[in-house]
């Protein structure tokens, strides 16, 4: 494995751990704009620029740039690649990326994993351990491109991630309702006390969970609120229409069944483990 060379832009969160996570495994080129994180990454890799034209020796590079600014990288790096590598977002919305052709083989993906930190210091080489990563391709990558997909589905699993593949649209319908519609329902919830005394003294480890995602990097919030705001807004229909048949149903019974399947969907250390 070690003969293949693995480039990753942007080393935050997502990036830090992609390349810890492949840490001795792979030849790692890694380009960051920070010097703080150059400095950083001399622990892990020799191979470290703030230039893009680093990258055009791999095989595979990871994008790792905020998601508003993930398509001028993909832009940037069309000059500088090969035809032949493969290159890799980890946007968490996906039809925005896969609808241009590029002259390099582009697979949209998403690691379902991450916490509310970010910055290199919060990148750890397990964040990826037992997590879902969802590959968008469409059907013509499918056939035409599936040595480059097994190939990068073998390295996503050397991170300790297990792949899927999904429809662009599906997918951004799917976070819409398990990630980006929470998150917005929970810094509404903070938003709702801020200004109530009483109700901000009496909060305790039940708010505290149920708003771990209002400590969500602001920039990353913002961008997935504005770019999947339509999926959003339907999400929050969908929220409100089965709060409202939950207050007028049999709720204990409800609750009941809706307690089995939650407690069915992890395993002990937290992992998603429904098929």
């Amino acid at each position: 494995m070690k003969n293949i060379n693995i480039g990753i832009v942007s080393l935050g969160l997502i990036g830090g751990s992609i390349l810890k996570s492949l840490y001795k495994k792979y030849n790692l080129y890694a380009v960051s704009s920070n010097p703080q994180t150059r400095e950083k990454l001399k622990a892990y890799t020799s191979n470290i620029s703030d230039d893009l034209s680093l990258l055009k020796q791999c095989d595979l590079v990871f994008v790792c740039s905020p998601m508003s600014k993930t398509v001028k990288m993909l832009d940037s790096l069309e000059n500088i690649l090969k035809p032949e590598t493969i290159v890799a977002d980890v946007c968490s919305l996906k039809e925005f990326v896969t609808k241009k052709h590029r002259p390099y083989i582009f697979i949209g993906t998403h690691p379902m994993a991450g916490t509310e930190n970010s910055g290199f210091d919060s990148s750890f080489a397990e964040l990826f351990q037992g997590a879902t990563w969802v590959l968008t391709p469409d059907d013509m990558q499918k056939t035409k491109d599936e040595e480059s997909l097994n190939l990068l589905s073998s390295v996503i699993m050397c991170t300790g991630a297990r792949t899927i593949y999904m429809n662009a649209k599906e997918h951004d319908r799917a976070v819409s309702l398990i990630s980006h519609m929470p998150m917005l329902v929970s810094q509404s919830l903070v938003k709702i006390i801020m200004n109530d005394k009483n109700a901000a003294m009496l909060a305790s480890s039940g708010f505290r969970d149920m708003t771990r995602l209002a400590l969500s990097n602001i920039h990353m919030a913002a961008d997935m609120i504005e770019m999947n705001k339509k999926n959003i807004e339907d999400s929050l229909n969908t929220l409100f229409a089965n709060s409202n048949f939950l207050l007028k149903s049999d709720y204990l019974n409800e609750i009941e069944k809706i307690k089995e399947f939650r407690n069915n969907m992890y395993d002990k250390e937290g992992k998603n483990i429904y098929n």
